[in-house]
């Protein structure tokens, strides 16, 4: 310890910094660019400033206990019940707390879990699994198949439990699944009949629930913002407390049969003040109701928008991010998709690594151990306080159009959804959303993931009896991985992929850094770079590019080689039968000549690296 004097010299050494201070020092490197130059901005256009003084005054977001270890889930969705027993088994007995069942006809199911809700294959699943040995268990019915929860319910009840007791999440969740699919087989009077039924008559066996899930998953898979994400939640949850209540159940009952889901992915502060505010809106919709607010139950799942089938081992990086976020912001449980879900239905392996990601986090780095670690931060208080508000906004439109089912038939969720979408993939198509392994750094030679051999269950056809535009859920990296499996096809059709010749001109020092932005750029389309060593002579590089066999060429180098030999160069390319030239680099002055001596398109960051690609195969073909 150090003591006053010490602490005085220490002070007077060094002198406490100011916000005037720091600024200086950032005008300084920014040479007269304006300070808004540092500032990002959310796909809902909340602005994010590079720094933030502390919220004073600020309080913990009332969650889940300090202290109180959240779920760990497990998502069980094989499609033979025994094997999926197995899998719960085999899950509990290493570590996690929780199963989350899925079925395969759900719509967020990816073809994997459960084949039916039969009898028979409940107990088959549950076969062995103590209910009220302290795990919890997440339900995931489909509406328009046989009720899930009420089959459940009767496998408890047959082996003389006491419902009250147990820990079952039922989650009900028709409009979300609706939203989801874009239409159903029952009318919206039918579908509302159906779920109150349901919810009452376990509410009348002595269940404690929550029963019903007011979704967000379904916004974020379609590629919508965090503020579209939670008034969709929040809409959805008004619409089922409304339709509780006109069956008679009381309010307060009815908000204790809710409870939330919300995705968290890998931006973990937009994704921790997401969950906080979803606690706050929620308070708000309560006061309005008249209630006294109480902690509402949210579950956490990692975000299947995010999941790469090139280089999956990356998603997990990915999910630890997100686990990590939704932990420290209080989610009450979480599922972690494991890394190859997106390439099939996963192995041991990858269920044992997403159980272990949440251990890791609990265990031995005590995420839990805290109740709302980010209050007081400047930069999450402000984050959720916007985020609070853009949500609200969204919320009221959502109300004034008749509420959660009227505005998915108006289409006015989706729409919105849409645009934000289509951002997010101009975003990608021009790299400035990297999806390591998919998007940027490519390895063409990575080895084959291994998943299991189990084939997804095809849906079953229904007849709508409405239907609006679904909230369909996407992979980021689709596009290029699209790309990818198009190389794959051409090497396995005549031996070799696509080939583009880096023809690097002066030294490494000249030309390492656009070849390598280069390679990456090709080769996360698929096309194989072909390297080279730097040349001075046009006829030497011309002839190497021959000799490659490449269909395409980029010349590389910095802007000061460029200026002397780039013309000549890209002329010798020409003249020695290159196809296709391109330049890693923005043209600037040489354009015109550069373009004339045959160069044809420039590469460089923040160019739309996709279309780019994808007219490079047209070129090729």
């Amino acid at each position: 310890m150090t003591s006053e004097t010490d602490d005085l010299r220490l002070a007077a050494e060094f002198p406490q910094a100011s916000q005037d201070d720091w600024r200086k020092l950032v005008d300084g490197v920014l040479k007269g660019a304006p300070f808004e130059k540092l500032f990002g901005k959310t796909f809902d256009g909340l602005k994010i400033e590079p720094i933030y003084p502390r919220a004073k005054g600020a309080a913990p977001v009332a969650g889940r206990a300090a202290a109180r270890q959240w779920q760990v889930m497990q998502r069980i969705d094989h499609v033979d019940p025994a094997k999926a027993n197995a899998q719960a088994l085999e899950d509990l007995e290493n570590g996690a707390t929780g199963l989350e069942i899925e079925f395969a006809q759900g719509p967020r199911s990816h073809g994997f879990g459960l084949p039916d809700a039969s009898v028979d294959t409940l107990r088959r699943a549950f076969d062995r699994i103590v209910f009220d040995a302290g795990i919890s268990i997440a339900l995931n019915p489909v509406f328009w198949c046989a009720d899930a929860g009420a089959g459940l319910a009767g496998l408890i009840e047959e082996r003389g439990l006491d419902p009250a007791t147990l820990d079952i999440r039922f989650n009900y969740q028709p409009l979300s699944m609706v939203a989801a699919c874009g239409m159903a087989p029952n009318t919206r009077q039918e579908i509302v009949q159906a779920f109150t039924k349901a919810i009452a008559e376990l509410m009348r066996r002595g269940f404690r629930g929550p029963l019903a899930l007011s979704d967000g998953c379904p916004v974020h898979d379609a590629g919508g913002s965090e503020a579209q994400e939670l008034a969709f939640v929040l809409a959805v949850g008004v619409a089922y407390l409304r339709a509780l209540e006109a069956t008679g159940i009381v309010l307060d009952q009815a908000r204790s049969a809710l409870s939330f889901r919300l995705v968290a992915d890998a931006d973990q502060f937009l994704t921790i003040a997401k969950f906080r505010a979803l606690r706050l809106l929620w308070a708000r919709v309560e006061a309005a109701c008249g209630l006294a607010p109480k902690p509402v139950f949210i579950a956490a799942e990692t975000a299947w928008r995010m999941l790469t089938q090139r280089d999956p081992d990356v998603n997990m990086l990915r999910a630890t991010m997100a686990t990590f976020a939704a932990g420290l912001a209080g989610a009450n449980a979480i599922t972690v998709l494991p890394h190859t879900l997106a390439l099939g239905l996963p192995d041991a392996f990858a269920r044992r690594v997403a159980r272990n990601t949440q251990l890791i986090l609990l265990e031995e780095s005590n995420l839990a151990k805290v109740s709302d670690p980010a209050a007081g931060s400047g930069g999450i208080e402000a984050l959720t306080r916007e985020l609070c508000e853009a949500a609200w906004a969204q919320f009221q439109e959502i109300e004034k159009a008749g509420g959660a089912f009227a505005a998915l038939e108006q289409n006015l969720i989706q729409q919105k959804v849409a645009t934000t979408r289509g951002m997010r993939e101009q975003n990608i198509a021009r790299r400035k959303e990297v999806l390591i392994g998919a998007t940027e750094f490519p390895n063409l030679y990575e080895a084959k993931v291994a998943v299991l051999e189990t084939k997804p269950v095809a849906p079953v056809p229904l007849e709508a009896k409405f239907s609006f535009d679904a909230l369909a859920p996407i992979r980021l990296a689709e596009p290029f991985e699209r790309l990818r499996n198009r190389s794959d096809e051409i090497l396995r059709a005549k031996g070799k992929r696509p080939r583009v010749f880096l023809a690097n001109i002066g030294t490494p020092a000249d030309f390492t850094a656009r070849a390598g932005f280069a390679r990456s750029l090709f080769e996360s389309g698929g096309i194989e770079a072909v390297d080279s060593a730097g040349f001075s002579e046009a006829g030497a590089l011309a002839a190497a590019c021959t000799s490659s066999g490449a269909a395409l060429v980029c010349l590389c180098s910095s802007d000061r080689v460029y200026a002397a030999q780039a013309v000549e160069a890209a002329q010798a390319l020409q003249a020695a039968g290159a196809r296709h030239i391109y330049l890693a680099g923005r043209p600037g002055e040489q354009e015109a000549a550069l373009r004339q001596a045959g160069v044809s398109e420039f590469v460089f960051a923040g160019g739309d690296a996709l279309s780019l690609l994808q007219q490079a195969y047209e070129l090729m073909e």
